[in-house]
């Protein structure tokens, strides 16, 4: 990426769509792009999409979807953040805060509390850093065949409102994960 002038710089919107092409932009081709592929899961698309842009670019994205949740005992919703991307060579520059947060921002308004995402071990600081808390319970999803399957990723949330509490007890998902 070029040099940004100070009077230049990325800005985060909401994409109107999100193809395999600009997945591709970002991440380059390959058949797993996210490195989850060995988790053997089947996944959800996002129906809102979020980026950020320079120039004519595609640098981040991030992905949201409202899904049904029971936690101990109770069911409720979590919006569902996933296909988190930042570009190689531009990482490091603050573009995943930038990204999430105008996603989580858009969370905010579609009604459940808090948001869930997936994500490989390595990535786990970097959410922590950007406000996420690592849960312990295990996390059981759908699957194709009727199939319940236990997440091998590590399972994050975060609040979407200042009053909002994630309760104790196992997590399941009532749909393939996102």
């Amino acid at each position: 990426m070029p040099e940004i002038p100070s009077s230049a710089a990325p800005v985060a919107m909401r994409l109107p769509l999100y193809t395999k092409a600009e997945q591709d932009e970002i991440l380059g081709g390959g058949a797993d792009p996210f490195g989850v592929g060995a988790a053997g899961l089947t996944w959800l698309p996002k129906e809102e999409h979020f980026g950020v842009v320079y120039g004519d670019r595609l640098l981040a994205h991030a992905g949201l979807l409202r899904l049904p949740v029971a936690i101990g005992t109770a069911g409720t919703e979590v919006v569902g953040v996933g296909g988190v991307a930042v570009a190689p060579d531009v990482r490091g520059r603050g573009l995943a805060r930038l990204v999430l947060a105008a996603a989580l921002d858009h969370a905010r308004t579609m009604g459940p509390r808090h948001a869930l995402l997936f994500c490989r071990p390595p990535l786990v600081p970097l959410y922590e850093r950007l406000g996420w808390h690592l849960l312990d319970e295990a996390v059981l999803v759908e699957q194709p065949g009727d199939r319940l399957a236990a997440m091998p990723l590590r399972t994050m949330v975060t609040p979407l409102h200042d009053d909002a509490i994630w309760p104790s007890g196992p997590v399941r998902l009532f749909s393939l994960p996102m």
